[in-house]
């Protein structure tokens, strides 16, 4: 990896492509950090119908995107720091420890190492790397490796020049989860975990400071706690909706019947109970590969982060304290917008805040 210029830009524009909908903030550099000039986030697919994720065509993004740029009034050829992310199964991050090598022979050296622990055909790989630390006992690299497909990153940069938008920067799903959380916090010595609750996704991000990174989705959204809704309640998609978003979970979670939603058959589980399990699992594969148990709290983030009693639930199953995210506390905050501060702009601010 070369060594970049460092750009210093007076505006920024974060975008967060879901498969639900576009999320998209404008930020302006100050002295002392960031002032919020504006944000818009609109839905990719029709409000109130149910669909299925496998259907839905990519060319459904780019529309939207030209409308949010004029709702915002941005010129996109004129924004120079534009910051957008891809996730999903064609993405891969992978913590690894090497001998140390000079920058000339690293990149190259990297990617035949990268095969070992990333499942992409290295034909179709495009890898990054970030050096962490260097050992000085052993002199070894810590090094975080990042990788996607060609046709992944052609098929987002292609959605993104359909609008006139030049993206100088295209992060990964899950350190845009974890950069998002260290740049708006005040993030101490031990593990954190952040749960980033798309619609059909959830990216599991743990790290700390001095601590392994390790990240992983999990395939369970606010999607499924819609359909929990349906078949507990017998409602339509929309009715279960809006049913989420009134109520959520209750104060009690899976375990209080008369206050929950997702309560189904006993045979099945509720996507809450399916959330902490894989939670629970992840959390026990960490111990053993990074040796580290200091976890000092969950951080929800995304539209899912919204749902009544899900961080409550979550704390009391894994005995961790549990939390919703705020992006907004590092900002300075114009007043129209003080009273609509939403945890699903969470990845869009961490994307907006991110230096070359």
């Amino acid at each position: 990896m070369k060594k970049k210029k460092t750009v210093k830009f007076k505006e920024s524009l974060g975008i967060d492509i879901g498969s639900h909908s576009i999320k998209m903030v404008h930020l302006k550099r100050i002295h002392n950090g960031f002032k919020l000039l504006n944000y818009e986030i609109k839905p990719t697919v029709p409000s109130g119908i149910e669909y299925v994720l496998s259907d839905l065509r990519n060319d459904r993004f780019a529309p939207i995107l030209s409308e949010m740029l004029k709702t915002l009034k941005i010129k996109p050829r004129k924004m120079k720091h534009v910051v957008s992310s891809i996730g999903g199964d064609d993405i891969s991050i992978k913590q690894i420890k090497t001998i140390f090598l000079p920058d000339e022979e690293l990149e190259s050296a990297l990617f035949f190492e990268a095969k070992k622990h990333i499942p992409i055909s290295g034909n179709e790989m495009i890898l990054d790397y970030q050096v962490l630390s260097i050992e000085e006992k052993t002199n070894n690299m810590n090094i975080l490796l990042a990788a996607s497909t060609k046709e992944m990153l052609q098929s987002h940069t292609n959605i993104l020049g359909q609008t006139g938008i030049a993206p100088n920067l295209v992060d990964v799903d899950p350190l845009a989860v974890a950069n998002s959380f260290a740049l708006n916090s005040m993030v101490e010595d031990g593990v954190y975990i952040v749960l980033n609750i798309g619609a059909h996704r959830t990216n599991l991000v743990i790290f700390g400071p001095k601590a392994k990174f390790f990240a992983r989705d999990v395939n369970f959204g606010g999607m499924n706690f819609t359909k929990d809704i349906m078949k507990k309640k017998d409602l339509s998609f929309e009715e279960a909706e809006q049913y989420k978003f009134d109520h959520g979970l209750g104060k009690g979670g899976s375990d209080d019947e008369s206050q929950t939603i997702s309560v189904l058959d006993i045979s099945e589980k509720s996507t809450e109970e399916q959330i902490v399990e894989e939670l629970r699992r992840s959390l026990r594969y960490y111990v053993k590969e990074a040796g580290n148990s200091d976890y000092r709290k969950v951080v929800l983030m995304g539209g899912g982060a919204k749902m009544i009693g899900l961080a409550e639930y979550i704390e009391s199953k894994v005995n961790i304290p549990t939390e919703v995210f705020n992006p907004f506390v590092g900002l300075e905050m114009p007043e129209k917008l003080k009273d609509k501060q939403d945890p699903q702009l969470s990845l869009a601010i961490g994307l907006a805040m991110r230096g070359e």
